[in-house]
């Protein structure tokens, strides 16, 4: 099964606002960027979209490492909320619907084919993946 390492980041003006997203895939040593943006969004849904990007390019099942600051995203998987949110009706804590619940479903759907694992990374800490998909982010704000 092929290696992936998955960078993601999210940038949002505002909450809701412009917005713009950024993912760098990585096997052995051949990189993919992808990103966008958005006239009116949130930082979270930002976030979300880079992830599902990203997986969503995968053209065959791979064992992806990824690799953002959203703790949003990161704990979503890794604390059980996810699995939390489908069994009740992708309702959250609150009993209400979840924000971004298309992007959601789809995240879901994507991660159940694959092996992968989330890593929190902390923001503007000097990792070179996380401030070069920040710098785009950011870009892809702008220009929404």
């Amino acid at each position: 099964m092929k290696k992936v390492t998955v960078y993601t980041d999210g940038a949002c003006s505002g909450n809701p606002g412009p917005g713009g997203w950024c993912a760098i895939l990585i096997y052995k040593d051949i990189e993919k960027t992808l990103s966008g943006g958005k006239k009116l969004t949130t930082n979270n849904e930002m976030e979300l979209t880079a992830v599902v990007s990203a997986l969503g390019a995968l053209k065959e099942k791979c064992d992806v490492s990824v690799f953002s600051d959203s703790l949003y995203v990161v704990n979503a998987v890794n604390k059980g909320w996810l699995a939390n949110w489908r069994t009740n009706g992708w309702k959250n804590s609150r009993k209400e619907i979840l924000p971004n619940l298309e992007l959601w479903q789809e995240f879901d759907r994507l991660i159940s084919g694959q092996k992968v694992s989330f890593t929190w990374v902390k923001g503007h800490a000097e990792n070179e993946y996380n401030e070069r998909c920040d710098r785009i982010a950011v870009m892809e704000r702008d220009k929404a």
